[in-house]
């Protein structure tokens, strides 16, 4: 509630929320029956329409204050602190030294709101050519270096490299094209049959693209999954000796995924 006051919230609101929250008790619903009522102390509602609301407005100030004069990472000649999504928190710095001080302070103002930050839960990578460890401790224990890490549905590697993440999503839409083949493979009209295949299959392939950083081996990769669909959809097996260029004749396309991606990428 002192959050909400400090941001500005009118007292008439504060109030509304503050009995929303006051003495709430929970039940746990067994095959046996109902567990006894058990009092919340703190939390948000699970369910609530409110609680997303209230979780980015506490979340945001806790950052905002922690970070305030911190941090030497700079995107446009802006000072990017974090990157946040739901409850995910990513800290950005250049320099260790930097990286330490923000989670230090990070870890200060939390308890002073009464909040802890998991050890088991909080991942270090490093983006680098230079690939050795970052040591950064949290509650005495030594906080795991990773090479790699999803988040939001994609994996990031210490390398800076988006080649482990094509793979990945390539193998995700070709699983996706075996499970419809026989809707993909019908007899229905060729160009429907595209759009279902675009739609269903390459928007699995192409999630996050407008973010990706290709290279030459990147780009094979996509290509031969461009071909790959084109090819089961037509129902050409490898031993029929059909060129690519006869494949693309059959189907009425040109080679289209880069294309795509760099649609994307200009949007």
């Amino acid at each position: 509630m002192q959050i909400l006051k400090e941001i500005g919230i009118d007292w008439r609101k504060r109030r509304l929320i503050g009995n929303l929250y006051m003495a709430q008790s929970v039940k746990v619903r067994l095959n046996r029956g109902e567990t006894r009522s058990v009092k919340i102390g703190r939390g948000f509602r699970q369910g609530c329409c409110l609680s997303p609301i209230l979780f980015n407005l506490n979340s945001e100030y806790l950052t905002k204050e922690a970070l305030e004069g911190l941090g030497d990472y700079k995107i446009g000649g802006k000072i990017i602190h974090t990157v946040k999504y739901a409850d995910d928190l990513m800290v950005l710095a250049k320099e260790e030294k930097v990286l330490r001080d923000m989670i230090d302070k990070l870890i200060e103002i939390g308890r002073c709101h009464g909040m802890e930050m998991n050890v088991e839960k909080t991942k270090l990578m490093r983006i680098s050519r230079q690939l050795f460890p970052v040591k950064i401790m949290l509650s005495q224990k030594q906080i795991e270096n990773v090479e790699s890490f999803k988040y939001l549905g994609s994996i990031l590697a210490n390398d800076g490299r988006y080649t482990c993440e094509i793979k990945c999503r390539i193998a995700m839409a070709k699983a996706a094209f075996n499970k419809k083949r026989t809707l993909f493979t019908s007899i229905l009209d060729l160009e429907l049959r595209k759009k279902l295949l675009k739609c269903y299959v390459w928007s699995i392939a192409l999630y996050g693209a407008e973010t990706w950083t290709l290279q030459a081996v990147d780009q094979k990769h996509l290509e031969s999954f461009e071909m790959w669909c084109w090819r089961r959809m037509e129902k050409i097996n490898w031993i029929d000796h059909v060129i690519n260029e006869e494949v693309l004749l059959r189907v009425k396309e040109q080679r289209n995924i880069l294309h795509e991606i760099r649609k994307r990428k200009a949007n």
